[in-house]
């Protein structure tokens, strides 16, 4: 296949289009109640395999709590938390019950216009 000016031209104006350079820092209100701060990255980059096991520590409800995060002895088929038990429904639904409880978690709208 060849390629003409006119290629190049639209190839040009397409990899001009993709260099951006501004940037567009979130309100402070969203920064407060956001759940990452500061240092995040840094912390999650140091120790990547301590730093996700803490955050399913943390973040997850568990029958029974994971000691290892991540199984690379199969490399390239990894495996996470192995050790860990955890009830998806629990995790889902179960534990917003006390502030969602009234609140639909699911609506199914079918064909013609049914509903549950």
């Amino acid at each position: 296949m060849r390629f003409g000016p006119k290629d190049e031209e639209i190839a040009v104006s397409i990899e001009n289009l993709l260099s951006e350079e501004r940037s567009f820092p979130p309100d402070e209100s969203f920064v407060s109640q956001a759940n990452a701060q500061p240092g995040i990255h840094e912390e999650a980059s140091t120790d990547p395999a301590a730093y996700w096991l803490q955050q399913a520590k943390n973040r997850l409800t568990w029958e029974t709590e994971p000691t290892v995060a991540l199984d690379d002895s199969n490399a390239p088929f990894f495996k996470w938390f192995t050790d860990g038990e955890l009830n998806v429904s629990v995790n889902c639904l179960d534990r917003h019950l006390t502030d969602h409880g009234d609140q639909i978690a699911y609506h199914w709208i079918g064909e013609p216009g049914d509903t549950k």
